[in-house]
């Protein structure tokens, strides 16, 4: 049985894939987000609700799963 972080994580990736591939077939752009702000929104997602100073609704394994390609992987700037 799979958690409700791990589900969530899939459906973050899943809907990263799809719409990166959905943006690329229609404009040949490629989606991505500097490391530095995928981590502050991972951060903030984790946050308690008290802690946060602005309102995040997304849960972290949402956020995880959409951001997790720009986590792992660096993009050269051209």
């Amino acid at each position: 049985m799979l958690t409700s972080f791990t589900l969530l994580a899939f459906a973050g990736g899943a809907l990263r894939l799809g719409l990166g591939l959905v943006l690329y077939q229609k404009t040949k752009l490629l989606l991505s987000v500097p490391q530095v702000l995928a981590g502050a929104l991972v951060v903030l997602a984790g946050l308690p609700d008290v802690l946060k100073p602005v309102p995040f609704p997304f849960p972290v394994g949402l956020v995880v799963g959409v951001l997790l390609p720009d986590l792992l992987f660096a993009r050269s700037v051209r």
